[in-house]
């Protein structure tokens, strides 16, 4: 038999493998493992494992016509292949390339020597253009391009294609830890699979990307008007290529070209920083540019408890974890201002706000990630040391505190002037609001100005040194794009 091991795929459309797995003729089995290599990280939560059992569960709806499903089991995969290959000979293994965290890729180096041990040749697809072994950008945009611009095509599918529902009960499923896919679904979170992924893409497509530019750096008014299509791609429910020829095929449908632009520019950028882990792994643990490893910032459990609670003291933030922890979902501004707040105003080290942020990260994306800590942390040598202002960013994107008050709602009955800095209120002021500072809400856990002077000199003197310009030089020789992209000459 051939096996098709989906990971981070969960589609059954522009899905290279499998129509690699039909163009065989052989008789063909779906896998999904729920590998305890992973789902036991602390990178990963119920809020991942919902999504990806919603998935499955779409898919095996889809399947049903074809009288065959998914083998979805719960153990590690090498396990997995040993008994699958005792119990029917797999001849090929068909899947997706996947960046992914060391773990994921160490498990890949293992597979692949099982594979040649076993005499099963692996055949691995590239995933939404990342490219894996190239060792500079200079041709990545246009590869990319290119890829985007395959053809979608359709398969001819059977039933007699795959193993039947019957014999995967009867042959398989005993030999194997099986998995209950029923979740608990919340309102307030996103629902996997493909299905739901093409109603956010429609719905963005025809109504809400109308306000994309306007609103996708506002706390509340950003939830409407994004896409809300990363968790779909992060898990694979659409590819990028099915979301960028879809929407392209709508531009005419479109009033401001703008906002397609925008969003087709930010679908390459995601494309962008997955290629830049890729090369570049040890982003991971380290910060890419090596000269920012004299940092020494002393992890504060205080504070970083603190902050992962959104009882921080400033409100913008505390809004923002609170909204993030509830939903899994904030915008790219609120994330940067999460990161920076933990790394620069804190002056924690940014590997200790990894797992929290990825837990609640619906679309936790390892090579996105990762490279975005690094950058936001302000440790790459290359772009702009931003700063974020908490009280800034919420007088300029929450005026009328609209977000704070939804997830602050301590806060809710405060004077205007004083939401995005309750430490401001005047003594006699709290008596007649009934509002007791340190009580109600908690007095601020660190002074922004203080902390926001020592980092920027802490950083740019950093970034002054011999260390840190020779690593910039090597970053950007390595991982630069050539030119920019004119969007309106792409054939989507």
């Amino acid at each position: 038999m051939v096996v098709v091991w989906f990971k981070r795929d969960l589609r059954l459309t522009d899905h290279e493998p499998l129509v690699n797995a039909l163009l065989t003729g052989r008789k063909i089995l779906l896998l999904y493992s729920f590998e305890p290599l992973w789902v036991n990280d602390p990178h990963y939560s119920e809020f991942h494992l919902d999504f990806i059992k919603e998935s499955l569960v779409d898919m095996q709806r889809q399947l049903e016509s074809l009288q065959t499903r998914v083998l979805v089991v719960q153990e590690d995969i090498l396990p997995v292949f040993n008994r699958l290959n005792e119990l029917e000979p797999i001849e090929q293994l068909f899947s997706h390339q996947e960046t992914g965290m060391l773990l994921t890729y160490e498990r890949d180096k293992a597979v692949s020597q099982w594979c040649r041990q076993h005499g099963v040749r692996w055949t691995e697809s590239v995933s939404n253009g990342v490219f894996r072994g190239i060792k500079t950008r200079k041709k990545w945009k246009n590869d990319w391009v290119a890829f985007i611009n395959q053809k979608i095509t359709a398969p001819i599918i059977s039933e007699n294609d795959f193993f039947s529902i019957a014999e995967i009960k009867a042959r398989f499923q005993p030999h194997f830890n099986q998995v209950d896919l029923t979740t608990s679904l919340s309102a307030k979170r996103q629902k996997g699979g493909t299905s739901q992924a093409l109603k956010y893409l429609e719905s963005f497509v025809t109504k809400r990307i109308e306000g994309y530019n306007a609103h996708y750096s506002k706390p509340a008014t950003s939830r409407l008007y994004s896409s809300r299509l990363s968790p779909y791609l992060a898990w694979g429910n659409l590819s990028t290529r099915q979301v960028c020829q879809y929407v392209t095929s709508k531009k005419n449908q479109i009033k401001d070209k703008r906002d397609l632009s925008a969003f087709l520019s930010r679908m390459r950028w995601q494309a962008h920083f997955i290629q830049k882990f890729e090369m570049e792994g040890t982003m991971e643990f380290h910060s890419i540019n090596s000269g920012y490893h004299v940092l020494d910032k002393k992890m504060s459990p205080e504070l970083q408890k603190a902050w992962k609670e959104g009882k921080t003291g400033i409100p913008m933030v505390d809004a923002a974890m609170r909204c993030l922890v509830t939903t899994g979902f904030v915008n790219f501004r609120l994330r940067a201002l999460l990161a920076s707040f933990f790394t620069h105003l804190l002056w924690q080290p940014w590997q200790d706000c990894t797992e929290h942020l990825a837990q609640h990260f619906l679309d936790f994306e390892p090579g996105i990630h990762f490279p975005q800590l690094n950058m936001q942390s302000g440790e790459t040598g290359i772009n702009t040391i931003r700063i974020y202002n908490p009280v800034k960013n919420g007088k300029d994107h929450d005026p009328r505190g609209v977000f704070i008050k939804k997830w602050v709602p301590e806060l809710a009955n405060l004077p205007l002037k004083y939401l995005h800095e309750p430490w401001k209120i005047p003594p006699m002021e709290l008596q007649f609001l009934h509002f007791s500072l340190g009580k109600d809400y908690p007095y601020p856990i660190v002074d922004i100005e203080k902390m926001w002077a020592f980092a920027s000199e802490t950083l740019w003197l950093l970034r002054k040194q011999s260390k840190v310009k020779h690593e910039g030089r090597r970053i950007l020789e390595k991982h630069t794009l050539p030119g920019r992209p004119v969007w309106d000459r792409w054939e989507f």
